[in-house]
């Protein structure tokens, strides 16, 4: 990619970051309404792909309610596919799933809470092989929410993993920054 075209798609990026609307975190409800839960309930999720030398692909999706105008929760599963031509036995694939929360502190400003059990193979030192186990994460932070459109946007989510643990944790750093969708 060109050096101008970097430019052009950070400043666009920084542009869709910033450029905010009167919204909350995933949908605005009206709680003297009484809206049904069809009309307070949002979906969404992470899509990655990479492909290459390293293959990596992830597939999150999300559905989540408003349970008041500032107050959300919802459920979230997790497929992830890997394969790293560059090492034996580095192919694989983990899944699980999540419980989350999110209070709207400011229209476009979260605070989230997540609780995450993930299935992945890992190596036993003990075995000297590989073996499948279940790994928690209780992921706290923030994020930032750019509306597109009535209902949909884009999340930008910055959490700290306090059950971290080096030796026995799926992510690499206690640190997972994400960016999703919901609509």
């Amino acid at each position: 990619m060109s050096l101008s075209k970097s430019k052009f798609l950070a400043i666009f990026l920084l542009g869709l970051f910033f450029a905010t609307t009167q919204s909350f975190a995933q949908r605005e409800i009206d709680p003297e309404a009484k809206p049904p839960l069809k009309d307070r309930m949002y979906f969404g999720g992470n899509l990655g792909l990479q492909f290459g030398t390293v293959t990596f692909v992830d597939v999150s999706p999300l559905v989540g309610v408003m349970i008041t105008p500032r107050l959300s929760g919802g459920v979230g599963a997790t497929f992830q596919y890997y394969d790293d031509s560059r090492f034996q036995g580095s192919e694989g694939s983990s899944y699980g799933g999540r419980l989350f929360g999110r209070f709207n502190v400011l229209p476009n400003i979260f605070l989230h809470s997540e609780y995450e059990s993930i299935n992945w193979e890992t190596y036993d030192f003990n075995v000297e092989d590989f073996r499948r186990t279940w790994t928690n994460a209780l992921f706290l932070g923030a994020g930032y929410f750019a509306p597109f459109g009535s209902r949909g946007g884009a999340n930008f989510t910055f959490l700290y993993n306090v059950l971290y643990d080096r030796e026995n944790s799926y992510y690499a750093e206690p640190y997972v920054i994400r960016v999703g969708f919901v609509l």
